[in-house]
């Protein structure tokens, strides 16, 4: 089965970026044929981070969103990863709907999944509860807790929004909170995960073992909800 995983959640800076880049990076490690496309021409992470894997895409041309769908179906054992910027969530929707991709999805065996992508505010949980208003049962879901930006979950587990996640089959995925000065010295090479966890990659020895405890944490939690 073809495989489209959305990384999105709306909210500027809540982690979108970073699940995807650690998407590209365990599909990498675990030796998994893999297309990625940044909706974000201006500062697309994939686009820096993982260049030789990724291609951008305007969410404005109809035509180059259709090329993702086109990208599943024609080599699919490779997954898909598209990396949303904030503020795209209308756009995507619209497409979908006017390009009738959940019936096309159901049709030609493409499994449609959507990472929702949060902090711990409010906010992460009113954009759940919109996402499960406009696609219900239509998307499979993966709830990524972002500890890196937050790590007390109470507005969303009392607003209900994930309990009615998981009712539609959601999955949760925590990420674990990173220490900043390694992401921000990965970030400041332009590193991929993996060439930061190497010697001359620019963290020391130290913060190298932490971002390699960091990715086997986050890859047992993808290993359970499956890629």
């Amino acid at each position: 089965m073809a495989n489209i995983h959305f990384i999105g959640g709306e909210k500027g800076g809540v982690g979108k970026s970073l699940t995807s880049r650690l998407l590209a990076q365990y599909c990498i490690d675990r030796q998994l044929p893999f297309a990625a496309f940044d909706t974000d021409r201006s500062h697309g992470a994939l686009l820096r981070f993982y260049a030789d894997y990724a291609t951008p895409v305007a969410m404005d041309r109809a035509e180059a969103l259709d090329a993702i769908v086109e990208a599943a179906a024609e080599q699919p054992e490779r997954r898909v990863l598209v990396d949303l910027a904030a503020q795209t969530h209308e756009t995507l929707a619209q497409w979908m709907e006017e390009a009738g991709l959940l019936a096309v999805a159901a049709d030609e065996g493409i499994q449609l999944t959507y990472w929702h992508v949060m902090d711990a505010g409010k906010d992460s949980a009113d954009l759940l509860a919109k996402l499960l208003d406009r696609f219900g049962d239509g998307l499979r879901y993966v709830l990524v807790r972002n500890q890196v930006r937050g790590s007390d979950f109470a507005a969303l587990e009392q607003s209900g929004q994930q309990q009615r996640a998981a009712a539609l089959g959601a999955k949760v995925v925590q990420l674990k909170k990173l220490s900043e000065g390694a992401l921000l010295k990965i970030d400041g090479t332009s590193s991929s995960f993996w060439k930061a966890t190497t010697p001359g990659g620019g963290l020391g020895l130290l913060d190298r073992q932490r971002v390699k405890t960091w990715l086997a944490d986050s890859y047992r939690e993808f290993d359970a909800v499956g890629v």
